[in-house]
């Protein structure tokens, strides 16, 4: 049907909003590109297409929940809707109502399944992706409930258990009535299967309920029909069988739209056994008796899989061993670093996902940070059955995960290279193609030097990472730019392609000539060394991206005071609750990107990288997680996925820094240690511990040992390694804060007594 694009669309558009009274939206629309620099791309299809998908829901939303407010809705509906509470959103001229104050839920599985159920702050289960969720409630007879989403914070216990590999538990006390909900996923019969096992209690007699729910953390998902089965154990949703309870269900009650919600009619003790919705808002309670003071275990199953899984799945031990594991003192760090391995593993079944729901889909921008993540974690397999499919998603050089953004291939190559780095592994024949075409690529995609603007020679205008602003010619696109062509030009060295090696390394040269070029052009306009996001932009949040050239390229030496200027003016100017605070798009704190500045501290010596830390971890959910932004007000997620998985990477990124990195060449050890975890815990003796560690010079264990005063003698901290080196030992520098000097030096130690030490 060619003829449609011949129609005269934008004049038929124009026509009827005048006859209907609206202003123009093609004019209207017509003045967007205005605020942004010329682009062959005007935004990512990928982000409209997202976007439109969440706009409908959140439509959808708004034709719903605000009229049926004596339901029982999930936790970010009874906080965003509450006039009283600090999550309170004016609806207004909002014509959708979108989850902007609570965006968090933590993923359960098992490793390599693509099924991620998630459990949000309150206990709610959503076990498939974008469907429908399980509640569990006390109802009591004497008149009282206790339901999860409406309780008190003060009466609540939230928790991430490595309990069955991956498992969250959610503990709600009311005065006299108690309810325990533990979700994980296990292997059954050879198929993934999402348990959720509950325990309740209370001082009368009642009934447990477990209630299903057509909703889940981002809004309203359709239920048509529900029947619970004539043996009173499963229940059949939409016609398929989907729950299973370990008992009889004693009391079975559901309800349609136009009826209310079930909660209004559970005293009814009538038995329904199924209804139908043509609205798709039906709804069902389970009731299971509740003697009283007598505690009640009800386990309710989901299957995830329909056909049997390939015996080659590993178990959680399996998908673990290996890694590189850490010993230190501080609870909440350690907690924070075995739940961040975990969360990668969880979320690399074939491809890489930056979460389990939102954003369970894949990028190459996030990929690279994430498969940094395993490397530097040891999972090598893992990361290298990803980097097999990269070839498959290049089109003509370009390696496309969305359109407009030219920083993928840099990313590409440059995280190629690392895994050869790290994994002293030669790159593979099957990725030599994918390399050329990718870096040249880069070179024919970076514009000719032929005028004396500010943007010879970079990368054209472009989206780039989305959070940058309107498209521009982003520093960050130039900075992964280079290093992608440096990355290229040792991998064409490892192939013996004496000739694109050459190439590559003589553009990568000319192109970090161009950039300092149009740097020293914009020390003239800002009247300051900081690196805007763009020649174009003045400093603000957006700068935040300029910071790549320092970490993780390590392209400009650490003290770089361009690189040390821009991160003054972000700490100075766009920080909120010790965060760095995203004005653009994100409108939040980011984990994330607030540990990026603190790796640029790290690496420059300035101690303020710690503070960073420990304001990341304590912006971190209970169960060990972040959301993309964080709400500052009420501390939840305000924008992307409730679990974001780059973030959980840049935390093992950050701790594994802190114990040992590479600069030139050298090793680095011990940096980022603070002397809190030094100071004496009332033992003659801890350790702390950190490996095997992956390197770019072998595999490297460390080890810290304090051993306290006694009996006349001095206070000692032993810092000792072993490496298995890939060739000649590297030079090694420790690095402890607060040395002054080394006592006695070891081959694989150093000793430093008290005086030593500020």
């Amino acid at each position: 049907m060619k003829w449609i694009k011949w129609l005269p669309w934008k004049l038929v558009v124009r026509y009827t909003a005048r006859a209907h009274g609206f202003l123009d939206p093609i004019a209207l629309l017509g003045r967007l590109h205005h605020f942004a620099q010329p682009s062959e791309i005007n935004e990512p299809i990928e982000l409209l297409r997202a976007g439109v998908v969440l706009h409908a829901r959140g439509f959808i939303n708004s034709r719903v929940i605000q009229h049926n407010l004596d339901w029982v809705w999930p936790f970010w509906v009874e906080k965003q809707f509450d006039p009283e509470d600090n999550a309170f959103i004016p609806r207004a001229f909002s014509l959708t109502h979108i989850n902007l104050t609570h965006r968090n839920w933590t993923a359960i599985g098992i490793p390599d399944c693509e099924e991620f159920p998630i459990v949000d702050p309150r206990g709610l289960l959503t076990p498939f992706l974008d469907q429908w969720s399980l509640d569990s409630w006390i109802i009591t007879k004497d008149g009282r409930s206790l339901l999860p989403s409406r309780s008190s914070s003060r009466c609540r216990r939230h928790f991430l258990s490595f309990e069955h590999g991956l498992g969250v538990t959610t503990i709600i006390k009311d005065n006299d009535l108690f309810l325990s909900l533990h979700a994980h996923v296990e292997s059954k019969d050879g198929r993934a299967c999402c348990r959720l096992q509950i325990e309740a209690h209370s001082d009368s007699g009642g009934w447990v309920a477990v209630a299903l729910r057509p909703y889940n953390p981002e809004g309203v998902s359709f239920i048509n029909e529900i029947a619970l089965a004539k043996n009173r154990k499963s229940w059949r949703i939409d016609g398929h069988p989907a729950v299973r309870f370990s008992d009889v269900v004693n009391h079975h009650q559901v309800s349609r739209y136009r009826d209310g919600d079930v909660f209004l009619k559970l005293h009814d003790l009538k038995d329904t056994m199924t209804t139908r919705c043509s609205v798709g808002m039906a709804t069902a309670a389970a009731l299971f008796d509740l003697s009283p003071s007598q505690n009640r275990k009800i386990t309710v199953d989901i299957p995830l899989e329909q056909k049997m899984t390939p015996a080659s799945r590993p178990s959680w031990p399996e998908a673990l061993a290996g890694r590189c594991k850490l010993q230190i003192p501080d609870s909440r760090f350690q907690f924070l670093y075995e739940a961040a391995q975990r969360t990668l593993i969880l979320h690399s079944p074939g491809d890489v996902y930056p979460g389990p729901y939102t954003y369970k889909r894949f990028w190459f921008r996030d990929a690279a940070f994430i498969i940094h993540g395993l490397l530097c974690s040891g999972f090598f397999e893992r990361a290298e059955r990803v980097i097999d499919l990269f070839p498959g998603r290049q089109k003509a050089g370009y390696f496309h995960s969305q359109e407009g953004e030219w920083d993928a291939n840099g990313e590409v190559l440059w995280i190629m290279q690392r895994f050869c780095e790290l994994s002293n592994k030669p790159p593979k024949n099957s990725w030599k193609k994918a390399i050329l075409k990718g870096g040249r690529w880069i070179c024919e995609k970076r514009l000719k030097k032929e005028h004396d603007s500010l943007h010879a020679g970079l990368m054209p205008s472009g989206f780039s990472a989305e959070h940058l602003g309107p498209n521009d010619y982003y520093y960050w696109d130039d900075f992964w730019s280079i290093a992608g062509l440096q990355a290229a030009a040792k991998l064409m060295d490892t192939f013996g392609d004496n000739q694109a090696a050459a190439l590559f390394r003589q553009e990568s040269n000319d192109f970090s000539g161009d950039v300092d070029i149009s740097l020293q052009k914009v020390v003239e306009r800002i009247s300051r060394p900081a690196i805007p996001a763009s020649p174009y932009r003045r400093l603000d949040a957006g700068a935040i991206g300029s910071l790549a050239v320092g970490y993780p390229l390590n392209l400009w030496s650490p003290d770089d005071h361009r690189l040390l200027d821009t991160a003054d003016f972000l700490i100075d100017n766009c920080f909120v609750y010790g965060g760095f605070f995203q004005d653009m798009i994100h409108s939040g704190i980011n984990a994330y990107l607030t540990l990026h500045i603190a790796q640029v501290l790290l690496r420059a010596g300035d101690s303020r990288y710690f503070q960073l830390m420990e304001a990341v971890a304590r912006l971190a959910s209970p169960t060990g997680q972040w959301p993309e932004a964080i709400h500052p007000r009420t501390l939840g997620g305000c924008m992307g996925d409730g679990q974001h998985v780059w973030a959980a990477a840049e935390w093992i990124l950050m701790v594994r820094n802190c114990f040992v990195r590479e600069e030139d060449n050298q090793l680095i050890m011990a940096s980022g240690i603070p002397l809190s975890w030094l100071h004496s815990r009332g033992e003659d003796e801890h350790k702390l511990s950190f490996g095997p560690a992956s390197t770019t010079f072998g595999m490297v264990s460390i080890s810290i040992t304090v051993k306290s005063a006694s009996s006349g003698d001095k206070k000692k901290i032993v810092v000792s390694w072993h490496g298995e080196w890939y060739g000649q030992q590297p030079q090694i520098i420790v690095q402890l804060s607060g040395l002054t000097h080394v006592a006695e030096k070891h081959q694989n130690s150093l000793v430093i007594n008290e005086e030593n030490c500020k």
